[in-house]
């Protein structure tokens, strides 16, 4: 049975922007709550290090980056190279900059899980808000707000109306 406060609409609007709220503060304060170690730091000088829209190599290892999911490197949605265009937008972020990753976990292809910054500027967040990768929101909440805004204003995978990563490789199984 359906509580009756969210049969009120005011309600619902304030229940929702409450949700909103908190996960931006979340997304405001986890960095600093759960730092991670720095595993390593150092400049992407040529796209080849670029291996994906979610992954690149740093000083020899492999970093994925924690929370987001961008299209697959062969993924296309009506034609748009969506996974050509993330791995363009991710070297586009990262080459010649400085870049500092604190690592989050270790996935199940031995690849380094962080979250990564390019001249202080948070890549994962970069990449959802510009509509290259959704939010992994299995893994982490921290980037759902500005999924949200990439989908409201139509960017990237959003205005070509592309599956997300994880359906994509289901269909070609």
């Amino acid at each position: 049975m359906r509580a009756r406060w969210w049969r009120r609409p005011a309600l619902r609007i304030v229940a929702l922007a409450g949700v909103a709220v908190a996960l931006a503060l979340w997304q405001a304060v986890e960095p600093w709550l759960f730092p991670g170690p720095l595993i390593v730091s150092g400049r992407v000088l040529d796209g080849q290090s670029v291996v994906d829209g979610d992954t690149l190599r740093i000083a020899g290892q492999s970093i994925r980056l924690h929370g987001i999911d961008a299209p697959e490197l062969r993924q296309n949605c009506g034609g748009w190279p969506a996974g050509e265009e993330a791995r363009r937008a991710l070297a586009a972020i990262v080459t010649a900059r400085p870049i500092e990753c604190r690592r989050v976990t270790t996935d199940r292809y031995q690849r380094t899980v962080a979250v990564c910054r390019a001249a202080g500027e948070d890549i994962g967040g970069t990449l959802v808000r510009s509509g290259m990768a959704w939010a992994y929101s299995t893994y982490s909440l921290r980037y759902l707000l500005p999924e949200w805004q990439a989908w409201f204003d139509g960017l990237g995978v959003h205005a070509h109306d592309c599956i997300s990563p994880s359906a994509w490789r289901g269909g070609r199984r």
